[in-house]
Order: C-alpha cells, then sequence, then structure tokens
C-alpha cells in the first residue's frame, strides 16, 4: 500500500503538470510551495487530484498557510500578497495525509 500512495503522489504530481526541476532529488523533507515552486493554480490543482484520486479530506487545509494566492497587483507591480510567510508543505505531509485519507494540520505540521 505504502508503494502504490507514494507512486500515485507522484504520478499525481507529474500529470499536473507542475513540472519538477530537473536533477531535483525528492524526499519526504521536499517542500512542494518552498522547495519546488508550486503555488496559485498549480497547487490547487494538484489538491484537487489528490483529493480525487485518493478520497482525502482537506477539510482542516487553508491553502493560505503554504501557497501564494493566484494573481498579480498591477498597482503594486508584484504578485499578490498572503497572509505572511508560508510554511512548508512537504512530500511527507502529502505522504501522511494519503495513508490516513485526511488533512489534519496540527498533527502534520508536527512531523
Amino acid at each position: 500500500r505504502d508503494f502504490c500512495l507514494s507512486r500515485g503522489l507522484g504520478d499525481v504530481y507529474k500529470r499536473q503538470e507542475i513540472g519538477l526541476p530537473e536533477r531535483k532529488t525528492l524526499r519526504l523533507n521536499t517542500a512542494i510551495n518552498l522547495d519546488l515552486g508550486c503555488d496559485g493554480a498549480d497547487a490547487r490543482h494538484l489538491l484537487n487530484a489528490l483529493e480525487e484520486q485518493f478520497d482525502i479530506d482537506f477539510v482542516d487545509f487553508d491553502s493560505y498557510r503554504y501557497f501564494q494566492p493566484e494573481g498579480y497587483d498591477v498597482s503594486l507591480k508584484r504578485r499578490a500578497k498572503g497572509r505572511g510567510d508560508k510554511l512548508p508543505l512537504t512530500i511527507g505531509m502529502l505522504y501522511r495525509a494519503l495513508k490516513e485519507q485526511r488533512w489534519d494540520t496540527q498533527e502534520l505540521e508536527g512531523l
């Protein structure tokens, strides 16, 4: 089951065309937002795919904790601001949530 989950997570990530950096070694502590640059629409597509493929419950998930919102603030000539610094969302956190089929922010951020 663990192999299927890890393979499935990788397949979803690739299929969503988020793109992996060349020669980037992925580990459980690799942050998809900070290390791989997944944000905005890419993050939304990835999470939707995980929810559909693995029937995961993201009820406790707040995307603004981890991802910059989509958009560009023309008046400021930069990306729209989120709510402060972003926390890392790691492959290990996603893997654990997939195994449990639910997102528990307090538990997963304590990994």
